[in-house]
């Protein structure tokens, strides 16, 4: 952040400055108090558990100048928080507080975007339904070639994440790269108003929040906004549309930047500025392939897990392109990158020769697909498990959307095990397909302490084990416990018919 006095900050969000507090200097913002540094703006927000107010004594132990929050606190100067109406984003908590909170953490990163803009500052958005994570994290691989990089930690792309990231941009940031989320038509809008960003990228139009937005034609009009918002090709604006989603495509009539189109298909199918050529997968599922530009062509091998990594690939670098980067660079930068955001096709070697693929940090149809053709294509003697869990806000479309999965991962020849109740469709789905054509028997267990002790009992060396669900399910948990179970005890290895637990249907 850039450094401002507390008489500034307050003009800004339009607080009262406490008496003799108006000189003290902010120099970082901070919800969480254990990462209070000195000189930090400790932000107070009330939630459904916890309320940030409490922990202004243990911000002001860690140096906090001053405290923005919903009302005075005795530990530390306050900004409060002028009230907003409740148009918008929804604040997180129930205190109505909150949104006065975030409105001002809003007000605070707009003010200071707009003065690194001006002294030369790029903003860089990314959203579309799946793999934003991860192109963000290319993304900002590609562009550390080119300068100082400020991207988020792991997601961050909601009404507190996106200006928080924000925020820890400075004066010596070249690059701000952003990851814009949405739960319904208007959010990406807001948050674009925020940062305004020069170049963005849509990557594509799934069925995430399908129960939220109602239909598909909904959400591609929710993600557009990012390219609505862009300034004119004239004024550097540049929209990423991947030209193999056509819902993606059309969004080149919504903007006046310039359009670059991406592909993963052949020149005669669909034309596009940015392309990938010859794409094969080695042995542990990481694609390889000829990074194609009208400035020329380079190889690139991806160090990341998965074919659905090529267009994300392609994302990062048409960024890199837009900002002036030749494509030798850019594919250099994408050959080196690794993953970044934790629980994102995570690959663990564990004793044995047992490979676990945690992917466990979100999930909907387009992205459990993805996760379960990568695993398939891993290269391994032993069974390919799918280890399941809920696809949350899809609607009424829930359990049949479940079902189609379970019965396309059957069809891939995994073995499915599917976890909780609300995932009990995707054995539904399995088991139809199983009773037609075989292959493993689908199980299906309650929860995680006996996913656990199945998959303890029941894989192989040399099995490859994908865990995925949404956030709030928590399967991270079941991963970690997983490789706890098979570090403390021997395993057993019963045959898939041998399982006689009582969850198993």
């Amino acid at each position: 952040m850039i450094p401002m006095t507390l008489a500034e900050v307050a003009a800004v969000i339009g607080a009262d400055v406490p008496a003799g507090a108006a000189n003290m200097t902010v120099s970082s913002v901070e919800f969480d108090s254990r990462k209070v540094t000195p000189g930090a703006l400790f932000v107070a927000l009330a939630g459904e558990r916890v309320d940030g107010h409490d922990f202004t004594a243990a911000a002001a132990r860690a140096g906090a100048v001053a405290v923005v929050g919903s009302r005075p606190v005795p530990e530390l100067p306050a900004l409060v928080a002028p009230a907003v109406s409740p148009a918008g984003p929804p604040a997180d908590g129930s205190d109505p507080g909150s949104a006065a909170v975030l409105a001002a953490l809003s007000a605070l990163a707009r003010h200071v975007c707009r003065r690194l803009v001006a002294d030369g500052l790029t903003v860089v958005a990314v959203t579309g339904s799946a793999g934003k994570t991860s192109t963000k994290d290319l993304i900002a691989a590609v562009l550390s070639r080119a300068g100082s990089v400020v991207a988020p930690p792991e997601s961050f792309n909601n009404e507190l994440g996106h200006p928080y990231t924000v925020l820890r941009a400075d004066a010596a940031t070249d690059f701000l790269v952003l990851e814009l989320s949405a739960r319904g038509v208007g959010h990406i809008a807001a948050l674009a108003e925020i940062a305004p960003p020069r170049i963005g990228a849509v990557l594509n139009v799934g069925s995430a929040h399908l129960g939220e937005f109602g239909s598909r034609d909904a959400i591609a009009h929710a993600k557009g906004e990012l390219v609505a918002a862009l300034p004119s090709a004239a004024d550097g604006g540049v929209a990423i549309l991947n030209a193999d989603d056509d819902r993606v495509a059309a969004m080149a009539s919504r903007t006046t930047a310039a359009v670059v189109r991406t592909s993963v298909a052949s020149p005669a199918t669909v034309p596009a500025d940015v392309r990938a050529a010859d794409i094969r997968l080695d042995s542990s599922a990481r694609a390889s392939f000829r990074l194609v530009t009208p400035e020329g062509a380079a190889p690139v091998r991806l160090a990341v897990v998965g074919e659905h990594q090529v267009p994300n690939a392609l994302a990062a670098a048409a960024v890199g392109r837009a900002v002036g980067m030749g494509v030798s660079a850019i594919a250099d930068a994408l050959s080196a990158a690794g993953p970044v955001s934790k629980w994102r096709m995570a690959v663990t070697r564990l004793p044995g020769g047992i490979t676990l693929v945690n992917d466990a940090y979100n999930a909907n149809p387009e992205s459990v697909r993805a996760a379960v053709d990568a695993v398939a294509q891993i290269e391994a003697s032993g069974v390919r498990w799918a280890v399941l869990g809920e696809m949350a806000e899809l609607g009424a479309a829930s359990a049949e959307e479940h079902r189609r999965i379970g019965a396309e991962a059957q069809r891939g020849g995994v073995q499915v095990l599917a976890v909780g109740d609300a995932a009990r469709p995707i054995f539904d789905g399995a088991d139809r397909v199983f009773e037609q054509i075989g292959g493993h028997r689908p199980l299906w267990v309650s929860g995680i302490d006996t996913a656990v002790a199945l998959l303890a009992g029941m894989v192989q060396p040399t099995d490859v084990v994908l865990v995925k669900a949404s956030r709030a399910v928590g399967l991270e948990r079941l991963a970690a416990r997983f490789i706890d179970a098979l570090s403390s005890a021997p395993a057993v290895h019963p045959s898939a018919a041998a399982w006689d637990g009582e969850e198993r249907a």
